[in-house]
């Protein structure tokens, strides 16, 4: 429930914005009925839940954990898909581990020099690629050799790695023959449905190449066979299509495809399904896996998956908290912590800023309360739809909102040049309470980017927050000054 009627109104009008996002729509063929809405909630069975970290924060009114908030990785991988219109920057080096060390190891830096055809071309230049990305660089000289080489690669949304994958699909077809030669797995819906949009954009000029998408609510009289030549869905459909419903004659697939494998094993029953699908696969079939991380149980499901694999892999130039500067704000309540906060915007200028919470109810309170004082604020929950999410992202990039209240569901993947200081207004702790450093690394670097110097300030308000900040102190190893904030010159000297 919203603390104040002004800012519900605030939310609804955020929110209508997602409508100017274009909804993604399969198009309809006559043969069957597809599925026409992509922007629907998720099947229980495609929906990833982990449990969601504990509040001992001291305020006891949010210590239950918000069922929406957990981190949901395939939300997550969907909307860095939705708000990255563009190729990203990458830091990292690509390292390549070899199946045959003795091959020779190519890359490109144009496309043409993948002697791709003509089509095709067209359709990389169509969707503005005008030269190879880092990740594509490698894998697409391994994704289109002959013969055909199977690969584990690991690549983060933005990168380029749909494209990759979905032009080694395209380039393996062969249009005289009607029938699946290509299978995609995604771990939900909405990720398939993102695919299918980039092989459409991609394919668009080779009409004779067909898509077929194996999602929920795509039914298909019994005993067809499918004619169209890729088919893109979630394990269980696609599971139901090969195995019971025999609309897929395995044994013709040349080319399987297994995205987002670190959302797809963190999903209930998804990780035995793509095993058993990927057994009914013919021997000489190219299998190519993709994944942002690659945690060891990510790369033993992936060695299982697909054997005697090219490896590409990402080496992580480190984070650094060298250009952040970071200070402690000693309160007692949640009330004196927002009075801590308007001390600070009272007295230096902040372009944008981030502020973390623990629960929805904080995030929609703190929300609430600076709104009243004037604030152009911007709220995200994870009650919120992905594309509405992605919306009020879109918003607060533009400039629209000047704070955005978070909880968790944004510590990751958003690169807003203008946001100057971060702000803990709860401190990231793990399910089990237990300081969480990787996410406090991610949510204080949204500042300090783009070779500007940044701010971090943490609110403090128990014991047991101040033993999780001298934890995460010990871990960096970077000392973390206290801040009064009813000094005001103070306050003011923290931005020299």
């Amino acid at each position: 429930m919203m603390a104040a009627e002004s800012w519900a109104r605030a939310v609804d009008m955020q929110e209508s914005t997602a409508e100017s996002l274009n909804n993604l729509k399969l198009k309809e063929e006559s043969s069957r009925a597809e599925p026409k809405e992509a922007i629907i909630k998720q099947d229980p069975a495609d929906k990833v839940e982990n449990p969601n970290k504990p509040d001992k924060s001291g305020d006891n009114a949010d210590t239950k954990p918000d069922e929406d908030d957990r981190e949901d990785k395939a939300a997550q991988s969907l909307l860095n898909k939705l708000i990255r219109s563009n190729l990203v920057q990458s830091s990292h080096q690509v390292e390549v581990l070899q199946r045959d060390p003795n091959s020779p190891l190519y890359s490109v830096k144009s496309f043409e020099e993948l002697h791709l055809k003509k089509e095709l071309l067209q359709g990389v230049y169509g969707m503005g690629f005008n030269r190879p990305s880092k990740i594509q660089e490698t894998a697409l000289p391994m994704m289109l050799a002959e013969p055909p080489q199977n690969l584990i690669a690991q690549s983060q949304s933005g990168t380029g790695k749909t494209a990759a994958f979905v032009l080694a699909m395209l380039s393996r077809v062969d249009i005289s023959q009607r029938h699946p030669q290509c299978l995609c797995l995604s771990p939900t819906y909405e990720l398939a449905l993102q695919t299918g949009q980039v092989i459409e954009q991609m394919g668009k000029f080779c009409p004779d190449i067909k898509l077929a998408y194996a999602v929920r609510g795509n039914r298909l009289e019994k005993g067809q066979k499918i004619s169209e030549q890729i088919v893109i869905g979630t394990p269980g459909t696609v599971m139901d299509w090969c195995a019971k419903l025999k609309f897929i004659e395995t044994k013709k697939i040349k080319v399987f495809v297994l995205d987002e494998a670190d959302v797809m094993i963190a999903t209930q029953g998804h990780q035995d399904q793509s095993i058993r699908i990927q057994k009914m696969l013919p021997q000489n079939c190219q299998m190519l896996l993709f994944s942002a991380t690659f945690e060891e149980t990510v790369l033993k499901f992936a060695k299982k998956v697909v054997t005697e694999a090219n490896i590409i892999g990402l080496k992580r130039e480190e984070e650094t908290l060298d250009t952040i500067k970071q200070y402690y704000v000693l309160c007692n309540s949640k009330e004196e912590k927002y009075h801590a906060l308007c001390n600070i915007y009272g007295a230096i200028t902040i372009a944008q800023a981030m502020i973390f919470c623990h629960t929805r109810r904080t995030a929609g309170w703190l929300a609430a309360e600076l709104s009243k004082e004037g604030h152009q604020v911007a709220l995200l929950s994870g009650e919120m739809m992905v594309e509405q999410r992605a919306a009020v992202i879109q918003r607060f990039r533009d400039g629209k909102e000047k704070v955005l209240v978070t909880t968790n569901v944004c510590a990751r993947g958003i690169d807003v040049e203008q946001v100057s200081v971060v702000i803990n207004f709860d401190l990231p702790v793990d399910k089990d309470g237990i300081p969480d450093c990787e996410t406090y690394l991610h949510r204080i670097g949204r500042t300090g980017r783009f070779g500007k110097r940044g701010l971090a300030i943490n609110m403090v308000d128990s014991k047991y927050s101040m033993n999780i900040l001298n934890r995460i102190q010990d871990h960096f190893n970077k000392k973390i000054e206290k801040l009064d904030t009813d000094d005001l010159d103070e306050i003011e000297k923290i931005t020299n």
